[in-house]
């Protein structure tokens, strides 16, 4: 019964740490693509074996996006990776933003501001 007890006292805490942490800003360190992009610039993270990679490369090439690429099977790219504690490409990172997976309605959120019309 007491472990019980504790276990639902570690998912109580660890479920409250999460909902507190929710709002706090990421913290950027060494290697992480934001230190590159400013505030207008576009950085894709992306495997070449990556189909959704290569759908979201096609939506941007065809709307004349202007990014960078970093391949996540070079060092740069894993670093990158780590940096903002991506598990899974594509990862986009536009400005300051950081949109996770193909999700069209994100990257038009943040691509429209900047006059790209994608999605």
């Amino acid at each position: 019964m007491r472990a019980l007890w504790l276990l639902l006292i570690i998912g109580l805490v660890g479920g409250l740490h999460a909902y507190l942490r929710r709002d706090a800003p990421e913290t950027i360190g060494p290697g992480d693509p934001r230190l590159e992009t400013g505030d207008a610039r576009i950085v894709m993270l992306a495997a070449e074996w990556c189909g959704y990679c290569r759908k979201q490369q096609g939506d941007f090439e065809r709307a004349n996006v202007r990014y960078r690429v970093l391949d996540v099977d070079t060092p740069e790219g894993d670093r990158a990776m780590q940096a903002i504690g991506a598990r899974g490409v594509p990862v986009t990172v536009i400005g300051q933003n950081v949109v996770r997976g193909y999700n069209t309605a994100q990257l038009d959120e943040h691509l429209t501001p900047l006059g790209y019309r994608v999605y």
